[in-house]
């Protein structure tokens, strides 16, 4: 069983120009390895935003792909800021400290669309926004995770939805 250990979320990717907010649970054991966010490889979520954006990020650099977002008004964060967490499922999300949505949310006056990516993130967000959650769109994702095993077709649909925030 792996080990359970504390995990802290990355720094916020949002800029005064950012419409879209889109929120995961808490980064998994890859992606915090490597510093990025959706770093697992296997993950689908830049292939997604390709697809929405119509652009291909998967081909850039990591700090081209955030650039990328940025430029098309879209930004990514955690709702969970730090828990401890044996492996990378939400399920073994632990003793969870949340990050502070309402106030990113004021700072950033332009976001209008939530998307959570993933069904705890979206439980915890929307439990974390409280009577705020009616000021935004929000959208629900399924996961971009691998764990997720919903087929990308599919997962990639709903994900289209963005397109129209």
């Amino acid at each position: 069983m792996p080990e359970l250990t504390r995990q802290r979320c990355f720094a916020p990717v949002v800029n005064q120009t950012t419409r879209l907010l889109i929120l995961g649970s808490l980064p998994g054991v890859q992606s915090l390895a490597k510093a990025q966010y959706y770093g697992n490889r296997q993950n689908a979520f830049w292939r997604l935003m390709s697809e929405v954006l119509a652009t291909d990020l998967v081909g850039l650099a990591y700090a081209a792909r955030l650039q990328a977002l940025l430029e098309h008004g879209v930004g990514l964060w955690d709702v969970v800021a730090q828990a401890h967490r044996a492996g990378s499922l939400d399920s073994a999300i632990r003793n969870r400290d949340d990050n502070d949505l309402p106030a990113l949310l004021a700072r950033y006056p332009e976001i209008r669309t939530i998307g959570f990516n993933g069904g705890t993130a979206a439980r915890l967000g929307l439990k974390i926004l409280g009577e705020r959650a009616a000021h935004y769109r929000i959208v629900a994702l399924p996961s971009s995770s691998p764990a997720y095993t919903l087929p990308y077709d599919e997962k990639l649909v709903q994900w289209q939805k963005l397109g129209q925030a």
